[in-house]
């Protein structure tokens, strides 16, 4: 993927076909960084009201649970079954909606104690979550987006993620911020900041030098975490079993 990728970003200009538009490549900066429990598959994050909401993948491992920021422990954390691969979580009212990996089954738990309320199906695979506007938006590892609505899960349309005119597949964990989706490219070090309405791609986040600080090896220990603190305007990232989290900032957008 990283070489698809790749190839988007640094087409071979001779190649006779329009050019696409300017998309815009920005870096960043470490703002500040917590620490992270580096046993945690990272699936899905978001924060709310104070704390960080975190999903973590694995079969026998997987829970949802609510985080102290300042320390990265566990203050409320409910496990999965035995037999579901959690994967990407949102908020929508007072519950917390998740999805699992191939198994087709989705998960309602109350966000005020993570008591399960609810269970759902779906088709395909479950990846990332996350809600623009009054829809909850899936991504399945494919270049789509599909957009339900939370309530009963009825599919209401689907949107390709291109870069330029490239679908780009393996779109991960999902956040919605100021109204664009940014999502997680699995195996990849970058995020895509996409248009909910046409699936463009209108910005990439290079974040390629981060894994190298958190101090983690190996192809499993991905980014993998967006989460967005609206009230005081607070960007964080973090990984699959990495030990720290980031609160970052865009930088030499260009």
């Amino acid at each position: 993927m990283m070489f698809l990728l790749a190839v988007a970003l640094f087409a071979d200009p001779a190649v006779a076909t329009p050019p696409p538009a300017p998309i815009e490549r920005c870096g960043y900066r470490i703002v500040q960084t917590f620490p992270h429990d580096a046993t945690s598959f990272t699936q899905g994050l978001f924060w709310d009201d104070g704390h960080l909401y975190e999903a973590t993948g694995q079969y026998g491992q997987s829970r949802i649970a609510r985080l102290d920021l300042q320390t990265g422990k566990a203050l409320a954390e409910t496990k999965l079954p035995a037999d579901q691969f959690g994967e990407g979580i949102t908020r929508w009212g007072n519950q917390i909606i998740g999805v699992t990996w191939q198994g087709g089954i989705g998960n309602r738990w109350s966000i005020k104690d993570l008591k399960r309320v609810g269970t759902f199906k779906y088709e395909g695979e479950g990846w990332g979550l996350t809600m623009v506007g009054d829809s909850l938006v899936l991504s399945d590892g494919t270049p789509e987006l599909r957009f339900l609505d939370p309530a009963t899960m009825k599919e209401q349309k689907r949107v390709t993620v291109r870069f330029g005119e490239r679908p780009i597949a393996m779109i991960n964990e999902l956040e919605t911020i100021n109204g664009q989706i940014w999502a997680n490219v699995w195996m990849t070090d970058f995020i895509l900041r996409i248009d909910p309405v046409t699936g463009k791609v209108v910005s990439l986040v290079d974040l390629s030098t981060l894994k190298a600080d958190a101090g983690v090896s190996g192809t499993d220990s991905v980014l993998n975490g967006i989460a967005w603190d609206a009230k005081k305007k607070r960007l964080f990232v973090t990984g699959k079993n990495w030990p720290k989290l980031y609160e970052i900032a865009l930088a030499d957008c260009r």
